[in-house]
């Protein structure tokens, strides 16, 4: 077991009386455990998927393209066609 010196703001000492009292730990077990659940959640989010974050995004409404990108020039051509008619 190792000794270690930490620095809190006035903020984070004040949230660590709250979580002592409230919960009847000690500082080194409410800092262990909350170590533990940072683990955790650091843990859970390495879990993720390029998807996972894909479905997160707010792309907006959809439905604009033209054409597909594998049609880029015939797409291109529809769009020349029609602002030019105007």
């Amino acid at each position: 077991m190792s000794t270690r010196t930490v620095r809190l703001d006035e903020e984070t000492e004040q949230v660590l009386r709250q979580v002592v009292q409230v919960t009847g730990l000690s500082i080194s077990a409410a800092f262990k455990k909350g170590l533990l659940v940072l683990r955790d959640e650091i843990a859970q989010h390495a879990q993720r998927v390029p998807y996972d974050i894909y479905q997160e995004l707010d792309l907006g409404p959809g439905s604009y393209a033209v054409a597909p990108s594998i049609a880029t020039r015939n797409g291109v051509q529809q769009a020349i066609r029609r602002k030019l008619r105007r």
